[in-house]
């Protein structure tokens, strides 16, 4: 797909060789070959119809548990700015969300509309879109505990709604197809006292503040917990706190985060966490997998 490839017409803007690492938390990557921001479901709609079905699609957050591969995206990366940032009550429980905004906005939305059940949406940092399709969760809670419905523009052009059983959730993932884009979705709680569903965020925040590295250059959560085990212990078990490879740290604070310390390459992070699955097999035989998405060529 080269650059004077002929590309549908768009309302939203489109980028050629857009630099991806200013975008995405661990601040280091290549560039999207082609970076689309879309005005609204139907521009991303039309968009992705005319597109060569060839062309692969990536929808991109708030960028937290990413990796972006030096070499950049091939292909088109989606990202769903302010347009897809709404929150809006439909009823006493119920909140329609657009597929870029974020947990704070949904959590304090619902809050404001004395929706309780959401709170822990407060502590993940990323978007709806992401939510929906990682089954992200945090406190015990996760997304398939309140989701209704999802809005999604598939790679086809399509739009179409899935209820919370057409996405086959199970731990941190879903069976939303690739190239497919989360453009909203509606979460439904129970009722509750804003004053208790602020205490409820406030408690989530403070957890979250004593025990993660929340002002580095990190990519959240890195590997997922196997079953009966922690992987944050696991990790530290086997020798990992504080390891480095480049500019590249595991986290002395929380051993499951890794820390760009420096100008990190991401071959630097990604080295890391691989040696650090391996001493973690060595020690106690456990497959660590990863949590964070890779995306993208090596260089």
């Amino acid at each position: 797909m080269s650059e004077s490839l002929a590309l549908p017409l768009v309302r939203g803007s489109l980028k050629a060789q857009a630099p991806l690492a200013p975008l995405v938390w661990f601040k280091a990557g290549g560039a999207a070959q082609w970076l689309f921001e879309p005005q609204d479901a139907d521009d991303l709609s039309a968009f992705l119809r005319d597109l060569d079905p060839a062309v692969p699609v990536m929808a991109l957050g708030l960028g937290s548990n990413l990796i972006v591969r030096d070499g950049g995206v091939p292909g088109v990366v989606v990202r769903l700015g302010k347009p897809f940032a709404k929150v809006d009550r439909l009823d006493a429980t119920t909140l329609a969300c657009g597929g870029g905004a974020s947990g704070i906005l949904v959590s304090s939305t619902a809050r404001d509309a004395g929706i309780a059940g959401l709170e822990f949406l407060r502590s993940i940092p990323g978007t709806v879109g992401g939510f929906v399709r990682m089954n992200g969760g945090a406190y015990g809670r996760e997304t398939r505990d309140i989701l209704v419905e999802a809005q999604v523009v598939l790679r086809s052009g399509d739009q179409v709604t899935l209820t919370n059983a057409d996405l086959g959730y199970t731990y941190r993932h879903s069976i939303l197809p690739e190239g497919a884009v989360v453009v909203s979705a509606t979460f439904r709680g129970h009722a509750g006292e804003p004053a208790a569903i602020q205490a409820e965020m406030d408690r989530i925040a403070a957890a979250r503040e004593e025990s993660q590295p929340l002002r580095s250059k990190t990519g959240g959560s890195t590997f997922k917990n196997p079953e009966g085990h922690k992987a944050w212990q696991l990790v530290d078990e086997a020798g990992c706190r504080g390891l480095t490879i480049g500019g590249a740290q595991v986290s002395e604070k929380h051993t499951n985060f890794l820390l760009n310390v420096g100008d990190a390459t991401s071959a630097d992070i990604e080295a890391l966490g691989e040696e650090v699955r391996r001493r973690v097999k060595e020690k106690s035989g456990i497959e660590l997998e990863w949590e964070i998405q890779r995306v993208g060529v090596k260089k």
